[in-house]
């Protein structure tokens, strides 16, 4: 009785921080979404999202262009550290997780500095007599953002299933005749399957809702779903018409959610899926 009471004490503190954090704020989305300003029941801010789905598809490709980016760089840089010496992937992973350290503004800001007209880049282009180069308030800016902000998240679940790979599979495979290619893509690569699948969620979720770097990269020049719904709660007072944004793109978040759960469903080795 005494066990089952502590268990019961242990799980109210998650329980009420889940009312209080998740739950709510996700009802609160849903009333918005469904009602008027007058607080009746309406759909008329739900029929209007087909307008913005130029919008919501331009979210989905830059996710999609930032996800295929991080994990061409994230998974080589995952497994070069995860062959490196166990006293050098402590410092490896560490210079990984370093920027994470740092506010996500101060992050984006210091972009803006390198990237910019009168920027690192530009000035040592110009002490070197070349011309300078349009970088800032680009797509390239914008994407270039999404993958140095959102990096990380790619590395570190990868990281942490080769590294706690059989290492007796590989030598397996060697006795077996394989060459260092065979190896990696009949053996490594499906073995760190989850740690791909968790670092792609991770990376293209919050890619498709981000605001903040198109904002600062983008110069306003490239509006996503995560810049209209910041507009509608902040500047247009249109708290309806945000939230319905908001629902719908929780909807896709959930579907690609659940399509990298299906995925991974069969894979127990490492990785995080959300």
């Amino acid at each position: 009785m005494s066990s089952k009471f502590s268990r019961m004490l242990l799980d109210k503190p998650y329980l009420i921080w889940s009312v209080l954090f998740i739950i709510a704020p996700l009802v609160m989305v849903l009333y918005y979404a469904l009602t008027d300003t007058s607080g009746a029941f309406s759909l008329k801010y739900i029929e209007a999202i087909p307008d913005y789905t130029p919008t919501i598809l331009l979210s989905i490709i830059y996710g999609v262009l930032a996800t295929v980016v991080c994990l061409v760089i994230g998974y080589p840089l995952a497994y070069f550290i995860s062959k490196a010496k166990l006293s050098s992937q402590s410092t490896m992973i560490l210079l990984v997780m370093l920027p994470m350290w740092m506010n996500f503004l101060i992050r984006t800001y210091s972009l803006m500095t390198i990237l910019g007209d009168s920027g690192i880049i530009n000035t040592i282009l110009n002490f070197l007599g070349l011309n300078s180069v349009k970088m800032i308030n680009t797509s390239g800016a914008v994407l270039l953002g999404m993958v140095y902000n959102f990096l990380p998240f790619m590395v570190l679940p990868i990281y942490s299933v080769i590294s706690k790979m059989d290492k007796s599979l590989i030598e397996a495979a060697q006795d077996l005749g394989s060459n260092r290619f065979q190896i990696l893509k009949k053996v490594i690569m499906p073995l760190s399957l989850p740690g791909i699948i968790s670092g792609i969620t991770m990376v293209f979720v919050p890619c498709v809702s981000t605001f903040y770097i198109t904002q600062k990269l983008g110069g306003g020049q490239i509006v996503l779903i995560g810049d209209v719904i910041e507009t509608q709660f902040q500047n247009a007072n249109n708290y309806n018409l945000g939230a319905s944004l908001s629902f719908v793109l929780m909807i896709l978040i959930l579907i690609c959610l659940g399509v990298m759960n299906y995925f991974g469903a069969d894979d127990n080795e490492g990785g995080v899926i959300i």
